[in-house]
C-alpha cells in the first residue's frame, strides 16, 4: 500500500513541491536565524557565518530549480550532494551537545535527526532520474500543445 502510494505520480509531485518549499524556507532562516546554524558549524571549517550563508543560498535555489523541469534533475543531484555536505554540521551537533533554543538536546532526538538525514538524500534522490511525467510539477507555465 505505501509503496503503491509512493508511486503514483501525483504523490511523487506533491512530495517534490513539499521537499522544494522546505527547501526554500530553510535557506531563508539562514538569513533569518543565522546564529544557531553558525554555531553547529563544525570547529575546523572556517569561516562558519560565510558558510551558512551560502549554504542558505544554495537551499533557496536548488529548492526553486527543483520546481523547473530542464534543470530539476540536476537540481536533484544538488539536493544529495547539499544533504551530504551538511551531514558534519549535525553530527557536530549530536556529539558536543550544542543546544539550539526550541530544539530538543535529547538522545532520542539526536537518534531519529540524524538517520532523517539519510530520508532527506533518499527523497532528493528520487527526482534524479527521468520519468518524462508531463505533470511535473513546475513554475514555468504549461505550453498549450502539452
Amino acid at each position: 500500500m505505501v509503496i503503491q502510494t509512493f508511486r503514483n505520480p501525483k504523490t511523487k509531485e506533491f512530495l517534490r513541491v513539499v521537499l522544494a518549499v522546505c527547501m526554500v524556507i530553510a535557506g531563508i532562516l539562514h538569513f533569518v536565524a543565522t546564529e544557531p546554524f553558525v554555531r553547529i558549524v563544525p570547529e575546523a571549517l572556517p569561516a562558519p557565518e560565510a558558510l551558512v550563508y551560502a549554504s542558505g543560498v544554495i537551499e533557496i535555489m536548488l529548492g526553486i530549480a527543483l520546481l523547473l523541469p530542464p534543470v530539476s534533475q540536476v537540481a536533484a543531484w544538488g539536493l544529495v550532494i547539499l544533504f551530504i555536505a551538511v551531514y558534519p554540521a549535525n553530527i557536530n551537533m549530536a556529539v558536543n551537545g550544542i543546544e539550539i533554543e526550541g530544539v530538543p538536546n535529547a538522545w532520542w532526538f539526536q537518534s531519529i535527526r540524524l538517520p532523517f538525514q539519510f530520508v532527506l538524500i533518499a527523497w532528493a534522490y528520487w527526482y534524479t532520474r527521468p520519468d518524462n511525467n508531463p505533470d511535473q510539477a513546475s513554475l514555468l507555465p504549461r505550453s498549450p500543445h502539452s
